[in-house]
């Protein structure tokens, strides 16, 4: 019997919706792996998901965040290099100017059109996912 269980971790994308165009929030992460990501961070043992999700934004971008939807569970075994980990991906909405703190090396906010390329983890991909869902409606596929 394998004991192993996968990290359990949470990705929050946050709209800022004091701005035009709702615009949101990567972080360029301070230790390895190092690049763009959306914020998030590993849950603490006894931690509800939603609670997680409000701590790693306001200790990665400074920022109250109020979740408004569970986007999909993201559970790719090599969707981070560093161990097997499990993804809850949020949507939120903020107001105010984010900065960087924590493991956050830097804040960039950024229009949905200007999202960089090759993210960190499998951000990419959570973001397409996203993009769909804002723009038409659709949840991630469960394949």
């Amino acid at each position: 019997m394998n004991l192993k269980t996968p990290y359990a971790a949470v990705d929050i994308i946050i709209e800022l919706i004091d701005r035009p165009d709702r615009p949101i929030i990567l972080i360029e992460r301070h230790f390895k792996p190092l690049g763009w990501a959306i914020p998030g961070g590993f849950m603490d043992y006894g931690e509800p998901a939603e609670k997680t999700a409000k701590r790693e934004a306001m200790e990665e971008i400074g920022l109250e965040v109020d979740l408004v939807d569970l986007l999909g569970v993201y559970s790719d075994p090599d969707r981070d290099e560093r161990q097997h980990t499990l993804g809850l991906v949020y949507i939120a909405t903020a107001t105010g100017t984010p900065k960087a703190g924590d493991d956050a090396k830097a804040v960039k906010v950024v229009n949905v059109w200007e999202i960089p390329k090759n993210l960190c983890f499998d951000h990419d991909r959570i973001l397409r996912d996203y993009l769909n869902h804002r723009h038409y409606g659709l949840r991630p596929r469960l394949d």
